[in-house]
């Protein structure tokens, strides 16, 4: 093999392994957002907890908000606000016209909150716009409204917290009026980016200004409860607890 050969053959080769180094960065999976991992390493009622010290404000949804299919939510929020309407403008294209827009513009991990003004015996999602959100990578949906078919979306696997659950549909009832705008949620605001965390006891809305504040609050009181348990078990006495941590 003469000298041009050979630097033919070690260029050729250098060029595939720069090829292969490139198709293998460009489809190494995205690095996840920290803050939405930190939350999601945390409970639900220490998020709560802790917007209570930092906000000195709620950020618990209503009561009635709960898991009608099940699994703990945690991302950033998109949203869509859907009014009551007459007939001629309470299409099938209007109807969900905002709410179908913010399905189909999320990426994967956020979570799509969709508040139907005095809508509780109103779905704001069935099979069909829950397929959407699944197949977009959505972690799941917070409804002030209602929800059907349950079983089709449960098969989906997607988790969905709502007010209500109702057969009933939008369409001749309801017009979306817009997306990607605040929202008030079962009495706590949301705004698009705003942190949601949800679980079985309940859903949280922490505020993108203070995310990393409430964050760290919360982790601290996910590590003081840590030592509370083994010492609770010890002494048998929550009072002597309270007392030492305090914190109940």
């Amino acid at each position: 093999m003469n000298r041009k050969t050979r630097l033919i053959v070690a260029s050729t080769a250098a060029l595939a392994v720069f090829a292969l180094t490139g198709f293998q960065i460009a489809r190494k999976a995205p690095v996840g957002d920290p803050v939405v991992e930190g939350f999601r390493r945390s409970t639900v009622a220490s998020v709560s907890d802790a917007m209570d010290q930092v906000m000195g404000q709620r950020g618990f949804m209503s009561h009635d908000m709960l898991p009608r299919i099940a699994g703990k939510v945690v991302g950033r929020a998109r949203t869509a606000l859907v009014r009551p309407a007459p007939p001629e403008q309470a299409t099938p294209a209007l109807a969900v016209k905002h709410s179908v827009e913010m399905l189909e513009d999320a990426k994967s991990g956020e979570v799509g909150v969709i508040v139907m003004e005095n809508g509780l015996d109103v779905a704001a999602i069935g099979g069909l716009m829950a397929t959407v959100a699944k197949s977009r990578g959505m972690a799941g949906m917070i409804l002030d409204g209602g929800v059907r078919d349950q079983a089709e979306i449960r098969a989906l696997g997607l988790p969905v917290y709502s007010r209500s659950i109702s057969p009933s549909t939008a369409v001749g009832r309801y017009a979306t009026v817009g997306r990607d705008i605040e929202v008030d949620c079962a009495g706590v605001k949301v705004r698009p980016g705003d942190i949601i965390v949800a679980g079985e006891d309940g859903v949280v809305v922490v505020p993108k200004e203070r995310e990393k504040d409430v964050l760290a609050k919360s982790q601290e009181i996910d590590e003081r409860e840590s030592k509370m348990v083994p010492f609770i078990k010890q002494y048998r006495s929550l009072t002597k607890a309270i007392a030492i941590f305090n914190r109940i």
